[in-house]
């Protein structure tokens, strides 16, 4: 696989980009969304996925001990790896809201089951927005009775889920893999409140493959821990994430399991980290994503801890933000992060250029560094332990007045 910081590339033969793909571009998907009235602006904030057959259904949730009643709810039924429809609204969390909370996601679910007539049960549900705010269900009852299902539709739901995202964020690929051509789509939302172990993040993906439900859940969390797990824009986990995936298998293909996925959890990662990048991208207040590589680690859980903590750091984010060549905050997230290092052994390189060699500075031109970060709107750390073969990368965002500005204003 390629990532490019710049732009999304898939070089491997068996992947195609579809053009203005989303989650209605695999067979048997349809979605539709309305303005019900829970934003005061006329905007999209409630939506509907739902799939023409029963989906062989996985996902991946909040780590926050506080979780939202859509996150309770939908994690119990995804127990039983089954589901045909998903029922999202933005604007308010339904969050921190006791039993009413519990029974209004209920609600939502009943309601769109009986809409769609199927059981209850295969309904999951998602909700983001502000916390501690119940919902107003007249307008969600409305709201799901006005919905229209098309096969274009998955555009309006990603526009829907959207709260402080500047732009909706979704992707579609096409494999043809051997004995098997399926597609896989997604959408996701998140711009604030977002931190490894998941983010104020949610993600829809869909596939008409015919997968295996227990390889299906493991393959989503084996993307979600090479991506989601792996961004960070502000330090903060909400108690709303959610990453849902569904697949029908309507394109006909084999069965895909443990011996024979590897095209489809390569296929799934790429999916993931494109929409992991997107939501960095769009960070609250964000002016530039940051790209934090670590290699040499003597394992790669050692690497996912220091690129983790170096894409997280305050310290770090702000120092790009104001085009500061400050290697020595990469270096000292880098020491707390808890991965072994040597510091002798340490080389450090910014935007390409080695500013820490063996565990001492070089002379990089400071001038040309900061007129080179001022002149991109991306920022690449590499950081070489030189101990072992471990590897893994994280994205962040710098940190800037206006993210700030936007959480001091969000009630408001």
């Amino acid at each position: 696989m390629c990532y490019s910081i710049n732009c999304f590339l898939i070089k491997d033969s068996m992947f195609e980009l579809v053009s203005s793909g989303t989650i209605t571009s695999a067979k048997g998907f349809l979605a539709g969304a309305t303005h019900s009235g829970i934003k005061t602006e006329d905007e999209l904030d409630l939506a509907i996925l739902y799939s023409e057959l029963p989906c062989a259904a996985a996902g991946v949730f909040t780590t926050n001990r506080v979780k939202s009643a859509p996150v309770i709810l939908s994690q119990k039924r995804l127990s039983r790896g089954q589901a045909q429809a998903i029922v999202v609204n933005s604007g308010c969390a339904n969050a921190c809201l006791g039993q009413q909370g519990i029974a209004d996601a209920s609600e939502m679910a009943s309601l769109t089951a009986k809409k769609l007539e199927i059981g209850a049960a295969d309904v999951l549900v998602a909700s983001t927005g502000i916390i501690g705010i119940p919902l107003p269900m007249d307008c969600i009852r409305s709201g799901i009775e006005r919905i229209k299902l098309h096969q274009n539709g998955g555009h309006d739901f990603a526009r829907a889920i959207m709260t402080t995202d500047t732009k909706p964020k979704e992707i579609a690929i096409k494999v043809d893999a051997q004995r098997s051509e399926f597609i896989i789509g997604g959408v996701a939302k998140g711009a604030g409140m977002v931190h490894p172990n998941l983010a104020t993040m949610l993600c829809f993906i869909t596939t008409d493959a015919l997968v295996k439900a227990d390889f299906l859940q493991s393959s989503l969390q084996r993307a979600v821990n090479a991506s989601f797990n792996m961004i960070s824009i502000d330090g903060d986990t909400s108690p709303s994430d959610s990453v849902f995936l569904l697949a029908n298998g309507l394109a006909g293909n084999e069965t895909l399991g443990f011996d024979n996925g590897k095209a489809f959890q390569e296929a799934l990662n790429e999916v993931c980290i494109y929409l992991a990048q997107s939501m960095v991208r769009d960070g609250e207040g964000a002016t530039k994503l940051i790209e934090v590589t670590v290699e040499g680690a003597i394992k790669q859980t050692q690497a996912r801890q220091a690129a983790r903590a170096i894409a997280s750091s305050t310290l770090v984010k702000t120092a790009i933000h104001g085009n500061e060549p400050n290697w020595g905050r990469i270096v000292v997230a880098l020491g707390q992060s808890g991965a072994e290092i040597v510091e002798g052994k340490l080389d450090v390189y910014l935007n390409n250029t080695c500013v820490m060699r063996q565990g001492c500075p070089t002379s990089f031109g400071q001038e040309e560094m900061r007129a080179a970060l001022s002149a991109s709107d991306n920022a690449l750390i590499r950081v070489c332990l030189n101990l072992g073969n471990g590897k893994a990368t994280a994205w962040g965002c710098d940190l800037s007045e206006e993210y700030v500005t936007i959480n001091s204003e969000y009630t408001t």
